[in-house]
């Protein structure tokens, strides 16, 4: 019983229901940097929301952006514009989840 449990186990963590990936950022405009990310989702229907966030030199949070991704393919790539109300240095991927 427990080898079929650590077989399962192994299976069914090797593809996660969501999975993100950052890709690139662009901080052409401080104001407005852009972030390309993809996902990776197992249910084609599902509907994802992923929340982007740009930060300052301090790593204050000044931009976040809830982007959503309606039900389609398995695999999408995004490009997204942030906008901020301070200049930022970075952006990232806060997290994604299904809705």
């Amino acid at each position: 019983a427990g080898l079929a449990w650590v077989f399962w186990a192994g299976l069914h963590h090797s593809r996660p229901a969501l999975s993100q990936k950052l890709i690139a950022f662009e901080n052409s405009d401080p104001r407005k940097p852009t972030i390309r990310y993809s996902i990776e989702r197992r249910d084609a229907n599902a509907v994802v929301i992923c929340t982007l966030t740009a930060r300052d030199f301090d790593k204050n949070v000044v931009g976040q952006l809830d982007d959503v991704i309606a039900a389609g393919e398995n695999s999408v790539e995004r490009t997204v514009a942030i906008p901020t109300r301070a200049e930022a240095v970075n952006v990232g991927i806060a997290r994604c989840r299904i809705r």
